[in-house]
């Protein structure tokens, strides 16, 4: 358990209350964020021999009784990663405030195009399990501190192409208060978004791999700007004259919209489709020494 400065000193309750010599508690002297907290807590997993590193808030919003079932791809070798989703089904959804409904929904579609895993939901969702021998694959130091982890998370995990899935579970909510401002978040998610979909696009398409697909993006972005400048221009013209554009000029404007439409498209559609989707744990530990047991934290 790690306790993030908390204002409340549950670590030192915990401490205090607990016997179970399987619980152990880090305290953090100043707070670090969701994503410090996360990390701290994988270091020690990692470091105590965990084969599988579970993670879950103690908001109460998580059912225990589901790490089982969360776990159970990893040690099955068909997943390296695997996330929560309140959103698999209609009924999870009824006791989730409009507000978070609204934001996680918006947030899913930015991650989607940010981290590459298109047919992931629920980015946010912090009832996670994680193969240790990814872990070492990622550098921690670089996962953003905030709210904005477990997205930025996603992105790293495509970067070392592991698969990850998700498990359908319901939404939960008490009468618990949540530091996190949906308004407050929506200028750091979106850049964060935008950043790391600029970052895969340029590693996976430019710099790790080429191919037909990076011809079709580099194509579709020049036709669509001149499309869209070169209509709105003579849009503006013949609005202040009074004059009707010519065929030829509608034509000038409308063919690379359409051209640049259809490239992005195939794009796209190669984008989705090159998914990971072997696991990569299996090789990773057969490269390394065994970490010993199965652990959660």
């Amino acid at each position: 358990m790690v306790d993030d400065a908390c204002p409340e000193h549950t670590g030192q309750r915990i401490v205090a209350h607990s016997n179970d010599p399987r619980v152990q508690v880090i305290t953090h002297a100043t707070n670090q964020g969701v994503g410090g907290a996360v990390a701290t807590g994988y270091r020690a997993a990692v470091a105590a021999g965990a084969e599988v590193v579970v993670k879950l808030d103690g908001d109460g919003q998580m059912d225990p009784a589901l790490i089982p079932a969360l776990v159970r791809p990893i040690a099955a070798g068909t997943a390296d990663y695997v996330k929560g989703n309140r959103f698999h089904r209609l009924g999870y959804l009824r006791g989730m405030p409009a507000t978070r409904l609204f934001g996680n929904a918006s947030l899913s579609l930015l991650t989607k195009a940010s981290s590459g895993y298109w047919q992931l939901f629920d980015p946010t969702n912090g009832f996670t399990a994680i193969h240790a021998t990814l872990l070492t694959e990622i550098d921690l130091n670089r996962l953003a501190r905030r709210y904005f982890f477990e997205s930025d998370l996603l992105y790293h995990l495509n970067q070392v192409r592991a698969v990850v899935a998700d498990l359908p579970m319901p939404a939960t909510y008490g009468e618990e208060t949540s530091s996190l401002r949906p308004a407050r978040m929506v200028v750091p998610f979106l850049a964060g978004n935008l950043y790391n979909l600029v970052r895969r696009i340029g590693y996976s398409y430019f710099l790790r791999g080429f191919s037909v697909a990076s011809l079709e993006l580099l194509a579709s972005l020049p036709l669509l700007l001149f499309g869209l400048g070169f209509g709105a221009w003579h849009w503006l013209v013949s609005v202040q004259s009074g004059e009707t554009a010519s065929a030829g000029t509608v034509m000038l404007a409308a063919l690379p919209l359409i051209l640049g439409t259809q490239l992005l498209l195939s794009w796209l559609n190669f984008d989705v489709g090159s998914e990971p989707r072997q696991p990569i744990h299996p090789m990773l530990a057969r490269m390394r020494p065994s970490h010993g047991t199965d652990s959660s934290m």
